[in-house]
């Protein structure tokens, strides 16, 4: 569900230190928000175990709050911060959303989802674009999710074979999305009315591809350089005063991910409700490489290209358990009860 909430922070700029506080006179401001949301669903039986369910949801943000920082030390040394505080921004999510699903029946379950959306607001999180609307910082268009689990029949008339065929079964689990936007960033300014250091946009090259393709770049395709160019009176590395670019924000997008996990596993009972569960999994069994952040700054040497696997980027979390890492394999006992 999308949400807004703009904070123009400036990042980089020391701040005195001072006391917090209102200007004599200054009225509080009401902080009103509205949020319309629209659920409709449609489901329908395919079979006995089967069951189609198709929804749309809608949430529409009215009356967000935007808030912004203005940091004019330079300036007047008596204040560290100001803050202006208003009510006015909107956002927009729609989505569809298709489940099918089926329930244990011939000892096979299954799961799965896809969900269309797009997500429209004011900056996200980016305090570089604090009022541009546009695409949300995390607007992915597609993403299915997929599982499924089954018990491999043990009807075998030889013990042996019981004993070594029988309770077998796969669990297996795939995901795939689309890419999320990627949010480019031009030369920088000084701002004199707030004292703050911030990023310019970037303006398009009419007549250049957006991307380019190729063995070359990391993942087969990288955002063209050539396509974007600082705003007019602007160097590659900064800016006389505060200019967007007519560049729209969140135009391009990163990479896409998939991923397949498969699990095998055996059980050996020991009582009416107490078994023990062997289990050999394996993440990112197909060894895919997903690709992570892309490189914003367009003085870069690397602009538009990955600079790092999805398992990479997520940080905190060894790559081999992050989504998107190596294939990687593990043993487990389980005690069932």
């Amino acid at each position: 569900m999308a949400s807004v909430q703009n904070v123009g922070i400036k990042a980089g700029i020391p701040q005195r230190p001072s006391t917090s506080g209102s200007l004599p006179g200054a009225t509080s401001l009401g902080t009103t928000q509205a949020l319309v949301s629209v659920e409709a669903s449609l489901e329908q039986a395919l079979g006995k175990s089967q069951a189609l369910t198709v929804t749309y949801v809608g949430a529409n943000g009215r009356r967000l709050t935007e808030v912004n920082e203005i940091l004019p030390g330079s300036i007047n040394p008596n204040f560290s911060a100001l803050l202006f505080i208003q009510n006015g921004l909107t956002s927009n999510y729609e989505s569809l959303q298709v489940q099918l699903q089926r329930r244990l029946s011939k000892g096979l379950t299954a799961l799965s989802s896809y969900t269309w959306s797009h997500s429209i607001d004011y900056g996200s999180l980016n305090a570089a674009f604090p009022a541009v609307r546009g695409n949300s910082d995390f607007d992915v268009r597609h993403n299915l999710s997929a599982a499924l689990s089954y018990d491999i029949p043990n009807h075998f008339k030889s013990r042996f074979a019981q004993a070594v065929l029988g309770h077998w079964g796969l669990d297996d689990r795939f995901t795939v999305r689309s890419a999320f936007p990627v949010s480019l960033n031009g030369p920088t300014f000084n701002d004199p009315a707030t004292g703050g250091h911030d990023t310019a946009g970037l303006d398009l090259v009419s007549g250049q591809p957006i991307y380019l393709f190729g063995p070359q770049y990391p993942g087969g395709r990288a955002i063209n350089p050539a396509a974007f160019a600082p705003p007019a009176g602007c160097s590659e590395f900064s800016c006389p005063k505060a200019t967007a670019g007519n560049a729209p924000r969140n135009l391009v997008r990163g990479f896409g991910a998939w991923q397949m996990d498969f699990a095998l596993r055996r059980e050996f009972p020991i009582h009416e409700r107490l078994k023990l569960q062997f289990r050999a999994e394996a993440f990112n069994i197909f060894n895919h490489p997903n690709f992570g952040l892309i490189d914003p700054a367009h003085y870069s040497s690397t602009f538009g290209r990955a600079t790092g696997t999805l398992a990479q980027s997520l940080g905190i979390l060894s790559p081999l358990y992050q989504a998107g890492g190596p294939r990687s394999m593990q043993f487990a006992l389980r005690l069932v009860f």
